[in-house]
């Protein structure tokens, strides 16, 4: 299998490149490419994994799809077809990969739910005290436990580094009262529903990220929906609180990378084959499975 980690589309502008996507702006419209590309620990390693980003990309149309009476999203179409109307040239590498999107402002959030304390939030709590982010949690909890309520904990984005959890009053200084209470509600609707829907394929929603962004008619939920790249999902018939859970997302690969003496600067190191392997066994199955499609 061949990885896909750069595109250079002729005839069209450069694309803004993130660390798994590459966007090219149409004009009215955008056109998004999920590469094969991997990161952890900010850093994009030297080598990909092989179909991750048409998981990626038809795993988050699956979602788009499933709950657009909820939230309006930036989906126009993800036909591989409607795609290579917008290139110069026959692109038979952009299928099941690319989405034709609606422009839109992102915000300078990232807006994340969890119904379950794992990952930054759990280590802030430990150090920190139940009142972190202003957050009032229970007292006594351990790694992995279910909370009370599914709660809202936004995020400042980084140019550089790690994004930072800040409380829900420091996202409302950086996007207002009325956009950061729309986005709150929309990312706790969504993961209400996502979780009700995993859970009937024996997985658990632990969290999420959504990101949305702003238009002329209002706010979109954009950028990608509920995979394993911004989303913990657990095997419920594993659950075993107190512990860090089985997941179907890149902890793989990180808990590899804490067997290197790397320093998570860049570059990122190759990743060996079986690492690869087993990487893209799990996204496959976290599509296939939530999905009930074949990839």
């Amino acid at each position: 299998m061949v990885e896909l980690l750069h595109t250079a589309l002729s005839g069209l502008p450069p694309a803004k490149v993130g660390k798994v996507r590459e966007v090219y702006d149409l004009g009215d419209e955008l056109l998004i490419v999920a590469t094969d590309r991997i990161s952890a620990f900010d850093c994009v390693m030297a080598n990909g994994i092989p179909d991750k980003g048409r998981i990626l990309n038809q795993m988050s149309a699956f979602w788009f799809e499933k709950f657009a009476d909820v939230c309006p999203n930036h989906v126009l179409s993800v036909d591989d077809d409607e795609v290579q109307k917008r290139c110069k040239k026959p692109q038979p590498e952009l299928a099941g990969r690319t989405t034709i999107a609606k422009k839109a402002k992102p915000l300078a959030i990232e807006c994340v739910a969890r119904g379950y304390i794992a990952g930054s939030l759990y280590k802030e709590y430990r150090s920190e005290g139940r009142f972190v982010h202003e957050l009032e949690l229970p007292e006594g909890l351990i790694e992995s436990a279910k909370l009370p309520e599914p709660i809202f904990t936004p995020a400042n984005k980084s140019q550089e580094g790690h994004d930072e959890n800040i409380s829900f009053r420091k996202a409302v200084d950086i996007v207002g009262k009325e956009t950061a209470e729309y986005v709150m509600a929309k990312t706790l609707e969504i993961f209400g529903y996502a979780s009700a829907y995993a859970a009937s394929k024996g997985l658990i929603l632990a969290d999420t990220k959504f990101e949305f962004g702003e238009t002329d008619n209002g706010i979109l939920w954009i950028d990608e929906a509920l995979t394993p790249d911004s989303s913990r999902f657990w095997e419920a018939s594993q659950y075993d609180p107190g512990n860090s859970q089985p997941s179907y997302d890149k902890q793989f690969v990180r808990d590899y990378l804490e067997t290197l003496t790397w320093d998570k600067l860049p570059p990122g190191p190759v990743l060996p084959d079986w690492v690869v392997a087993k990487t893209r066994e799990k996204y496959v199955e976290a599509y296939e499975r939530l999905s009930c499609r074949t990839l």
